[in-house]
């Protein structure tokens, strides 16, 4: 199976001062999806401007025809399942049937405390997010749904028609921990990593692609137990977050090397930050164009 390439684009540009031009270019340059974060803010653009993920992606929607568009990743830090599905079946239904949600338990940055609540435990984090997913799932698949539970409730929402694509829009659910894990193998079409964030500051490359194949290998367990074959889902890195940082895009060379070996392990999707001059995913543009119409030929 040929590795897809994807990119995921942040939505610190205006629409129309570079944003739309980017989402278009994405699919001119063959991505087989185009992501973007949803967060209120994040990190070191919390102070520059910032757009909400889901008006994002209705533009490119209406701005794109083939690529598949996504979030990497939803979190429950400010989502609640009864607003996020209705925004998420008319996401579907605008685009064609192209969305696909990638959904974590999210972290302690800004989002955790935007709407004036203490930040979780990581333990609060798992637990939400074990009531969170198999929500939203229902909301998704069914036409009424009432809920009562720890965290969330719904009464008798409603979400008529439901998703294009059936028996809804895709899962790519981002875990590594043992809860995650087990949600991923029961309700994700695939599954997402960015590695061992424990390695970024000191790891190696090396020590980054043991980790990462012992989480896969962990995933496999989860699948196991959820009487599920693990190569029947996905699997997806977002890269930028690993010891190699930006190197891999220096070269068509170095990325077609490290792909590769990620590759190895089972992954089937790639996903590479569009460059942002001056920031963490700084790149050369034309190499990065170059490593999207050329690398993905490289890696099948």
């Amino acid at each position: 199976m040929s590795l897809r390439l994807s990119t995921v684009i942040l939505p610190y540009r205006r629409w129309h001062e570079g944003g739309r031009s980017a989402w278009m270019r994405a699919e001119q340059l063959g991505f087989y999806a185009a992501y973007t974060y949803d967060h209120l803010s994040w990190r070191s653009f919390r102070d520059g401007p910032w757009f909400g993920a889901v008006p994002t992606l209705t533009a490119a929607a209406a701005a794109t025809d083939r690529m598949r568009l996504g979030t990497l990743v939803t979190s429950p830090n400010f989502r609640h399942p009864v607003t996020l599905a209705k925004e998420l079946i008319s996401l579907d239904d605008i685009s064609g049937g192209r969305i696909t949600l990638g959904i974590g338990a999210g972290g302690t940055g800004f989002d955790a405390t935007a709407l004036g609540q203490e930040s979780w435990t990581p333990r609060e984090r798992a637990d939400r997010f074990a009531e969170f997913v198999p929500l939203l799932d229902r909301l998704l698949t069914e036409d009424a749904v009432s809920y009562e539970g720890d965290f969330y409730s719904a009464h008798e929402a409603r979400n008529i028609p439901g998703c294009v694509q059936r028996p809804r829009l895709p899962f790519a659910v981002a875990a590594t921990g043992p809860r995650g894990l087990r949600l991923a193998a029961r309700y994700g079409q695939a599954w997402v990593t960015t590695g061992d964030p424990k390695l970024y500051e000191n790891g190696t490359p090396e020590q980054s692609v043991q980790a990462i194949r012992t989480q896969t290998e962990k995933l496999a367990d989860a699948c196991a137990a959820a009487g599920r074959d693990a190569s029947a889902l996905d699997k997806v890195l977002l890269t930028g977050f690993t010891p190699d940082r930006g190197r891999p895009l220096e070269s068509l060379d170095a990325f077609v090397d490290f792909a590769g070996r990620h590759q190895e392990l089972g992954f089937t999707e790639i996903v590479i930050h569009w460059p942002i001059p001056g920031s963490d995913f700084a790149a050369d543009q034309k190499v990065f164009e170059r490593i999207a119409m050329e690398a993905p030929s490289q890696l099948t």
